[in-house]
């Protein structure tokens, strides 16, 4: 008789001092009534500046989700069929975040470990490297500099763990929690829960941020969804419900908007164009956005309740592929822009003691005509018609 109660194994905890370096599990062993093989395998990597990360790859016998629970739990890349989500970066280890120095650069060191297909960046803060002085910091201490997107992505997992479900869907569920800690600074926990289903062409991203400290703390989620060729190329364009559009940089506002949402092909020496966007939800509150081909028959959709996550970054980077050949799909609770100017605009968030944001992000693979079709019209279909606002100024938007 099949077991009734969910399988779980814990694989990383500080409380138990447990960290399991090579784990594998075979779905016929959990759910033999399960019609659709799947597994999932933790191994570590050795070797260079990758040396000591852990990767969870979760395999749901349809795509594939490699997970980094030393890099923040981010996701180093998701293959489905012939299609893979992520990019190619000029960084080619999975670093480990004791080889990343914030500070290097003039604050934008976080680059030398960046090529996630999704990185979060948060949480204290994130966006471009600023001098804040209403940043908190001890009183007695200069505030520092705040280096580019903050420090979750260079934070490990204190706690990992896999729990499936032993009955039909048989849903696979990756729990991590990552603290960001400091004396006289905030006390931030993440949790984040990953969900696949078995044969599904997509998964689920859960997150949810906690005020641990006695004191009200400010806040920030950026989700970098980076992907490169082969999906991204000449004549790729972005379908999404538009409501506003404006450029966050002259760079961007040159020439004019017209094209935000369109690609090109890869060009050396290219400097990167950044647009800041509000998009319309429907009915329930969720938004959609989709990256097509240009052939239209191969599609990254990610959809949320725009809510938590009202902000809506482009980031387009079409340099020469040896450089980094990529665009970032980017929901976030703000935009990027450097911390002062969000919290004058009012767009910084923050959560009481003991207060929670959760956030969540459902990732769809299109994989021909039909299913870019489909999710196309269903994003129009939250657009309804109606006309974007598009801004010339740049920073400037609703």
């Amino acid at each position: 008789m099949p077991p009734t109660d969910p399988f779980r194994q814990t694989l990383t905890s500080t409380k138990l001092n447990l960290n399991l370096e090579d784990f594998d599990l075979d779905g016929r062993a959990v759910t033999p009534a399960c019609p659709v093989p799947w597994s999932l395998r933790k191994r570590r990597l050795r070797g260079g500046r990758q040396e000591g990360v852990d990767t969870v790859e979760i395999d749901n016998g349809h795509l594939s989700v490699r997970v980094i629970p030393t890099r923040g739990l981010g996701i180093a890349e998701v293959i489905c069929g012939d299609v893979r989500l992520g990019w190619k970066s000029p960084v080619q280890e999975i670093v480990h975040p004791a080889f990343i120095d914030p500070n290097r650069r003039g604050g934008i060191g976080w680059l030398d470990g960046f090529n996630e297909w999704l990185v979060r960046c948060g949480l204290e803060w994130f966006g471009a490297p600023c001098e804040d002085p209403h940043h908190h910091a001890a009183a007695e201490a200069p505030a520092s500099p705040l280096t580019l997107h903050g420090r979750i992505a260079n934070l490990p997992a204190s706690q990992l763990s896999v729990e499936v479900e032993t009955r039909a869907p048989y849903r696979i569920h990756l729990r991590g929690l990552v603290r960001e800690q400091s004396l006289f600074a905030p006390n931030l926990d993440l949790e984040s829960v990953l969900t696949l289903e078995p044969g599904a062409a997509g998964f689920r991203i859960q997150d949810t941020i906690t005020n641990r400290s006695s004191q009200a703390q400010e806040f920030g989620l950026l989700y970098h969804i980076n992907q490169g060729a082969p999906m991204l190329e000449q004549g790729a364009r972005l379908i999404a419900p538009v409501k506003h559009v404006a450029p966050a940089t002259d760079r961007a506002a040159e020439g004019g908007m017209r094209g935000y949402d369109r690609f090109a092909a890869p060009q050396r020496g290219y400097a990167e164009q950044v647009y800041l966007m509000r998009l319309h939800a429907d009915r329930r509150g969720m938004t959609q956005v989709m990256l097509q081909n240009s052939a239209s028959d191969r599609g990254l959709s990610l959809a949320w309740p725009i809510k938590p996550l009202p902000a809506f970054t482009l980031w387009k980077n079409t340099a020469d592929e040896a450089d980094g050949y990529v665009t970032g799909l980017e929901p976030g609770t703000n935009y990027p822009l450097p911390r002062p100017v969000e919290r004058a605009a009012g767009r910084v968030p923050k959560l009481r003691k003991g207060q929670s944001h959760s956030s969540s992000i459902e990732v769809g693979v299109q994989t021909s005509k039909s299913d870019v079709n489909a999710t196309a019209k269903r994003i129009r279909g939250i657009a309804g018609g109606r006309k974007t606002i598009v801004g010339k100024v740049p920073g400037e938007i609703v």
